[in-house]
């Protein structure tokens, strides 16, 4: 069963099993993938269900760091809750000894001489770590090894 298949399947056991919280995350996910679906003209393709993942759990965390700031712990059990159920259908994460790895693979492929390299090094590595890794912490570690040359 591949991730499109298994997204669907869970939406309909949570239809079934009036399971209101993960319904409405599943709802909300699917009505991106439909709207990135329209946008592309395209079929909709694991791919497709992966950045649409990342995307709500990025606006998710950011919504996060706000609802804590105004103490609103409703918002923030009901926003971990959301972020835990569609980390659920991300691929296997990579671990920090992995990533470090694939950066430092990359570094001596590319042999950059300034943060100027920077968008190359990104070109090599987002392919093999897209949805696999948080980008964000990526990119932060890839500057501060390159202000480290």
């Amino acid at each position: 069963m591949n991730l499109l298949e298994k997204f669907n399947a869970d939406m309909i056991k949570a239809m079934k099993e009036k399971d209101k919280d993960r319904l409405t995350v599943l709802r909300m996910v699917k009505g991106a993938m439909q709207l990135e679906k329209k946008n592309q003209r395209d079929e909709m393709t694991e791919e497709m269900l992966i950045d649409c993942l990342n995307k709500q759990i990025k606006l998710r965390k950011d919504s996060l760091a706000e609802f804590e700031k105004a103490t609103r712990t409703d918002l923030v059990e009901q926003t971990q809750t959301e972020i835990a159920i569609l980390q659920e259908y991300l691929p296997e994460q990579l671990t920090e000894e992995e990533i470090d790895t694939i950066i430092s693979t990359t570094f001596e492929k590319v042999g950059p001489t300034s943060a100027k390299d920077m968008g190359k090094i990104m070109k090599e590595i987002t392919p093999l770590m897209k949805g696999k890794a948080d980008m964000k912490e990526v990119s932060t570690k890839i500057k501060e090894k390159l202000n480290n040359l």
